[in-house]
């Protein structure tokens, strides 16, 4: 994978290609792979907000671990290599515009060595990309045809599990970060002159009266394991996961995790109607532009009367639900 810089622009990017001398190839920050948070990459927080989020930030880190393992098997199963992970993470976090990701997720990937240069793996890169991008930013656009161009490139179903939940994963580490550097006052996007498109708003698709129908098939109980049996009956009881749960569990300690933050990350009061403007404002920014999120949207929430950590959890609680949203939307339809 090639880190290319070009004047005038302010930012670099990867492309989907072979690089056969990654010797000559540096990140833009190399020692950006280095760090001893996986999640929040080292901010440097107040203790008391730290230990308030305890209860999500544990759990979150625990799935950088599992989606980001430092040895990766491939198999006929589970086809997605660390260079696959890895290019799907830096997509989504430059989708998202959030710098300290992409540095991060840059760094981790430029000593993998590429896919080879075949057109049919070429093919395959490129459609994880354009699927991870167009799932993170406009998520709208995902349908039946998406889904169908994954199959087609060689993807299994544990395969699209572990991609979908990256995916999610990473717009909600992004925003996650976003939101404590605003805390600190720290900005998010440090190279000017990138032009990040606003991501498409992603309404609360949990309300309605119609269910969600699985599109891909669940986990065969005959054939489960008894980590995917135990994990099946604990989360499809929560009605936020419910109908995902039988797809899910092909990846049942990923499940697992991203239950745990569900029932850590709880829905804080917003206050009276006086503060409802300004969060709005800022879950809005936050969800559409997580690169423009700031002090100038989190301070008003404090000056309206909301304590920090009750701000922090109403916004990461926002950055969750765009993540389940998300994988409604590639792995599930209305009846």
């Amino acid at each position: 994978m090639e880190q290319r810089r070009f004047s005038g622009k302010g930012h670099w990017y990867h492309e989907t290609q072979t690089n056969h001398r990654l010797d000559d190839v540096l990140p833009l920050v190399p020692e950006a792979a280095n760090v001893d948070d996986r999640f929040l990459l080292d901010l440097a927080l107040p203790e008391k907000i730290v230990v308030s989020c305890h209860g999500w930030l544990t759990p979150a880190r625990a799935l950088c671990d599992l989606l980001f393992p430092l040895h990766t098997a491939v198999n006929r199963l589970h086809t997605l290599s660390a260079y696959d992970r890895l290019s799907t993470a830096l997509t989504v976090a430059q989708a998202c515009g959030v710098q300290r990701l992409c540095n991060h997720y840059a760094a981790l990937l430029t000593p993998l060595p590429g896919p080879d240069s075949s057109r049919e793996s070429n093919r395959r890169l490129a459609q994880i990309t354009q699927y991870a991008r167009q799932l993170a930013s406009s998520p709208d656009v995902i349908d039946s045809k998406a889904q169908q161009q994954l199959d087609e490139v060689g993807l299994t179903i544990y395969d699209i599990v572990l991609i979908n939940q990256i995916i999610g994963f990473i717009g909600f580490q992004a925003r996650v970060v976003a939101i404590f550097q605003a805390l600190l006052g720290q900005p998010v996007r440090w190279l000017p002159g990138h032009h990040i498109p606003p991501h498409a708003q992603v309404n609360d698709i949990s309300q309605g009266t119609n269910p969600w129908i699985p599109l891909f098939a669940g986990v065969e109980l005959p054939y489960a394991s008894a980590h995917q049996l135990e994990s099946l009956a604990r989360w499809q009881a929560e009605p936020f996961l419910q109908s995902l749960t039988p797809v899910l569990c092909h990846e049942p300690a990923i499940l697992d995790r991203t239950g745990d933050i569900l029932i850590s990350v709880i829905q804080v009061a917003g206050g009276d109607d006086s503060a409802q403007s300004v969060i709005s404002a800022a879950v809005e920014l936050l969800t559409r532009s997580p690169d423009r999120f700031s002090a100038a949207q989190f301070t008003p929430l404090t000056d309206a009367g909301i304590p920090a950590v009750d701000a922090i959890n109403m916004l990461a609680w926002s950055a969750f639900c765009g993540w389940i949203n998300r994988l409604k939307i590639a792995l599930a339809h209305r009846e």
